[in-house]
């Protein structure tokens, strides 16, 4: 009996001890490489040219560390932790975090069309209403005053259209200056009286302490359906306005290539750096992708390009990686191919 209760206490630790190492979240982030999906089933144009090959999104997997997650991310390669807080600040949670990069999506899709629409001489039509706050500072005068979710829609009388009004109205204010904001909250108008600050990271830059979304509505003929689910972030903006262009135009853009890349897109069709290039890559050439589109950074030495070309070559891929600052470098580069054999 002695004996049975023994092994039952054991089984019961063991147990215990398992489910604390792999369910006990640390203060740690994992990235790691994700997938490389086809974007011909997430974007769907009215009457849009198919095409031999295929673009895909490249995607990062991650989350909050357990041990064992926390333990394998030591020693397996292009797995990297982060302390929670340079991930998310510590008073937003992973709902609104998750919530923040779906607006992200959001946004990287509407650059998207604009670019793809404009270049392939298609209607379009944008109305803006105002930016959104993605979320506030903590320690900066905004904290006291606006939330997530607040749209700003003018600055001391004057209407914001886009971000960038905004960062331009303040940029040359000095410390202390307020600024009086007209936002819309849970459909109300509200006005806000608001400092201007330094901020604690870069001192001789001042601000009230908000990120910002521009709320856009962008209309366009043919439709366009995009279904990305729950994937996140800016990153896909490059990827989406070439397929986007490819179902546009009758050309086959792909010319039967598996073509995959990153980078956030602009709505002047600049393509921007992100994070984790290393691990898309690595995505990329599991699933068997020809080329691979990396932001250039006008050249920079440790640009996104650099990076993703010492992965390439730690990985002896044979997977073609690409450099571009614009949609139309990568377009030309397409355009003068030869067909896949």
């Amino acid at each position: 009996m002695k004996f049975n209760k023994r092994i039952v206490i054991t089984g019961i630790i063991t147990i215990l001890i398992a489910a604390f190492l792999g369910a006990y979240q640390l203060p740690y982030y994992i990235y790691k490489p994700g997938s490389a999906e086809g974007l011909n089933p997430i974007i769907e144009i009215q009457d849009g040219y198919e095409s031999e090959g295929d673009m895909h999104l490249v995607t990062i997997r991650g989350g909050q560390a357990t041990p064992i997650g926390w333990a394998l991310a030591k020693i397996r390669p292009y797995h990297q932790l982060y302390p929670i807080d340079q991930v998310r600040p510590e008073d937003v949670t992973e709902e609104e975090y998750h919530s923040a990069q779906l607006q992200l999506m959001e946004s990287s899709q509407e650059a998207a069309k604009v670019v793809a629409y404009k270049k392939a001489k298609k209607d379009i039509n944008i109305e803006y209403n105002g930016v959104f706050v993605m979320n506030v500072l903590d320690g900066m005068p905004a904290a006291q005053h606006l939330q997530a979710g607040d749209r700003i829609v003018k600055v001391d009388d004057q209407e914001i259209s886009e971000s960038q009004d905004l960062i331009d109205y303040v940029s040359d204010m000095e410390e202390g200056r307020s600024v009086e904001l007209t936002i819309r909250r849970n459909d109300e108008n509200l006005t806000r009286e608001v400092e201007l600050a330094a901020f604690p990271d870069q001192p001789d830059k001042v601000g009230i302490g908000i990120t910002l979304v521009t709320d856009r509505s962008v209309e366009v003929s043919p439709q366009v359906n995009v279904k990305s689910g729950e994937i996140g972030g800016p990153s896909a903006g490059l990827m989406f306005s070439l397929e986007m262009y490819d179902q546009l135009t009758e050309e086959d853009i792909t010319k039967g290539y598996h073509i995959a890349g990153t980078g956030e897109i602009s709505y002047e069709g600049e393509v921007g750096r992100i994070g984790g290039i290393d691990k898309k890559v690595v995505a990329a050439h599991n699933t068997g992708v020809d080329i691979f589109f990396a932001p250039n950074e006008n050249g920079a030495d440790n640009s996104n390009y650099q990076t993703a070309k010492q992965a390439a070559e730690d990985l002896d891929t044979d997977m073609k990686i690409v450099p571009v600052d614009t949609f139309d470098e990568a377009l030309e580069y397409l355009n003068n191919l030869e067909p896949k054999s």
